[in-house]
């Protein structure tokens, strides 16, 4: 795409230049059209600092000692990093009057990548697969409320700061009816007319289980794309439903009443020669599948790290939820941990993985599978009997906290030699103070259990 003929032809304004930043977040700055020309050419400059923050956008590392707080000296006293923009993600923002979108890589000032940008890890992973295509299906819920009160008080801003008080859509607990569908339609079509002008592939909107619990999902992608596409839904989704006094949020368990989780279902498998690797004539998956399979099972303790990477996710894990809680498969077992999905013959089938979150990283989220994936093939390794009983099966139980997906994780030789050392020590130091803070604040439940007791 010629970026420039696009502006010029549209009478755009301003251009957002954005990268996903560590926790899959899209930062980055606007641009008057008048200065896009260079900065296509040179990249667009953010504190480096912006890569060394926790969910609540606090530095974590000493960013201003030697190395920057990383052992980077290109980092030292929060310098500058470029935001190298990809062309082919060039899209018109519906919901922002006159203002384009890209989305970018980063570099050093002497034009090395960053080590710490997501998206260049993904990359590495997809060259690792070769002739080998991975593909990605997405099936995401999340929570639309109605703001009520925007808490915009300077008593409310911190880090963080007081989120909006909301109230629901829907009272939920009537999955899939329709009547429970049309009251959400106002929004689903607010959210569809802007994701269509993105050029998302959109599938299908669903009413949910949960009180104002919506579930859209896209057509399988390719590569990066897939990725690309969940970061953009996402900040889309939020973007346009704020605009018309909404709240989406895609945290996992918001603490309101009798609110539900939310799961980001990956659905996902392997092309060559425009064929799926995972289908077979004879089985509902080929012999490569059933190895990438075993390799998703034997990491899939240390990948919960980048699967569910929030201190809430793991409130999900829970028996007779819809949600995993142990290490198993199954075939059409929507309480196992992967789903095969599929016949013989089928150019369907794939492997459907119900762990994640939809706050997770996309693009740390599908490396963490291609590495797992590409262990199980690499050793062929063989895959253990199906569970037909999900809840009762005896097998090793998946981390109970992001403490201990992290302790697994830095175990874990292959995702650390996959995804890099240097990443997955960076990457756990953030989400350890994430989690030294959660330790420090004293919870509702704390004090009704201690305080008249004792």
């Amino acid at each position: 795409m010629n970026v420039l003929k696009e502006i010029e032809a549209r009478g755009l304004k301003a251009v957002r230049f954005s990268f996903a930043d560590q926790h899959g977040v899209l930062r980055g700055k606007t641009l008057a059209a008048a200065e896009v020309r260079g900065a296509l050419e040179r990249g667009v400059t953010v504190t480096s600092t912006l890569l060394l923050k926790d969910t609540s956008h606090r530095t974590v590392f000493a960013a201003f000692t030697p190395g920057g707080g990383v052992g980077m000296p290109e980092l030292e006293g929060a310098a500058d990093i470029l935001m190298m923009p990809d062309a082919s993600t060039f899209r018109v923002l519906p919901w922002a009057a006159d203002t384009g979108w890209v989305l970018c890589d980063l570099q050093l000032q002497d034009g090395r990548p960053v080590p710490y940008d997501s998206r260049a890890v993904l990359r590495s992973a997809l060259e690792r697969l070769g002739e080998d295509e991975f593909i990605a299906g997405l099936e995401v819920e999340f929570h639309v409320f109605r703001v009520t009160n925007a808490n915009l008080r300077p008593s409310d801003a911190g880090q963080p700061g007081t989120p909006p008080d909301v109230e629901l859509l829907t009272g939920g607990y009537q999955y899939l009816t329709e009547q429970r569908y049309d009251l959400i339609d106002p929004v689903v079509q607010l959210l569809r007319e802007g994701l269509e002008s993105l050029g998302l592939p959109l599938r299908s909107f669903e009413v949910e289980f949960g009180p104002s619990q919506f579930e859209f999902t896209l057509a399988p992608l390719a590569g990066l794309a897939g990725a690309d596409a969940m970061v953009l839904l996402r900040s889309a989704v939020k973007q346009i439903a704020r605009r018309h006094g909404y709240h989406a949020t895609f945290m996992c368990r918001p603490k309101l009443p009798n609110v539900m989780s939310s799961g980001w279902h990956l659905h996902q498998s392997l092309a060559k020669g425009g064929r799926n690797a995972f289908a077979s004539e004879r089985e509902d998956l080929s012999e490569l599948g059933k190895q990438y399979l075993a390799g998703l099972l034997a990491h899939a303790r240390a990948a919960c790290a980048f699967s569910t990477p929030t201190i809430n996710g793991y409130k999900r894990y829970r028996p007779y939820s819809l949600a995993p809680d142990r290490l198993i498969w199954g075939k059409e077992n929507r309480g196992a941990l992967l789903r095969v999905i599929g016949a013989p013959g089928s150019s369907a089938t794939r492997i459907e993985n119900r762990i994640g979150e939809p706050a997770a990283n996309p693009y740390l989220y599908f490396a963490s599978q291609i590495y797992s994936g590409l262990d199980g093939m690499a050793t062929r390794a063989s895959l253990p009997a199906a569970a037909d009983t999900p809840y009762e099966a005896k097998a090793e139980m998946l981390p109970r906290t992001l403490a201990e997906a992290l302790a697994a994780l830095r175990s874990d030789k292959v995702l650390r030699q996959g995804i890099g050392e240097t990443f997955v020590d960076y990457y756990c130091r953030l989400k350890e103070a994430e989690i030294a803070r959660y330790n420090l604040e004293v919870s509702e439940w704390e004090h009704r259990e201690y305080f008249d007791l004792f």
